[in-house]
């Protein structure tokens, strides 16, 4: 497979741009001798005009106080955003849009297309579909955890790119999941009837 690494213009663009372009495109990790790789057929935008984004209260509230970890929302386009959820589950987001703008994409499922016997051995899962199918389960499945935060998606190890050629994806478009606000907006895109996006919206 012929990949080639996303630059950071291709993230300092509009979120939701972003989200949608990154169907299809591929996360890659490399660690000890071994290649992950996983198609990207699930994201969410969160932008700082959004009640269900990291940086919609935390920007005034923390203005002029100490450091917080959703402070790299507003840096550079192109950095990796992991934080915990629910004190259980490291979740991988890019930054997006120029320094100062506060907002980022979530990865949300990816369908695994190298490194599978790496992943089976993390997840230890009966079926591979449970593999990455959902935020925590591929940042599991590719070994995905702070330390990757603020770190650049756009040079090894861990790092997004294009396949070569790339081939055709349908992108659907609907309301996000798993969050309380802003749920409404259509700001998550996936690839329809692809076994790996995650739970009920699977359509």
């Amino acid at each position: 497979m012929s990949i080639q690494t996303l630059t950071p213009d291709f993230f300092v663009r509009p979120t939701l741009e972003v989200a949608r372009d990154l169907i299809g495109k591929l996360l890659v990790h490399e660690e000890a001798g071994h290649r992950l790789v996983g198609r990207i057929v699930e994201t969410e935008a969160y932008r700082e005009d959004d009640p269900a984004c990291h940086a919609w209260s935390e920007i005034k509230r923390r203005a002029g106080k100490s450091a917080w970890r959703g402070e790299v929302l507003m840096g550079e386009p192109g950095i990796a955003y992991v934080y915990l959820n629910y004190g259980m589950y490291w979740l991988l987001n890019v930054v997006t849009e120029p320094v100062g703008v506060g907002a980022a994409v979530l990865f949300r499922a990816v369908e695994p297309v190298e490194g599978i016997e790496v992943m089976r051995a993390r997840r230890n899962v009966r079926n591979d579909r449970d593999l990455t199918s959902g935020p925590g389960k591929l940042t599991l499945a590719f070994g995905i955890d702070d330390r990757f935060h603020r770190r650049p998606l756009t040079e090894p190890p861990l790092y997004l790119a294009a396949e070569s050629p790339e081939p055709a994806v349908r992108v659907a478009v609907s309301e996000r999941i798993g969050i309380n606000k802003g749920a409404e907006l259509p700001w998550r895109f996936y690839v329809p009837g692809n076994p790996w996006v995650s739970g009920k919206a699977r359509r």
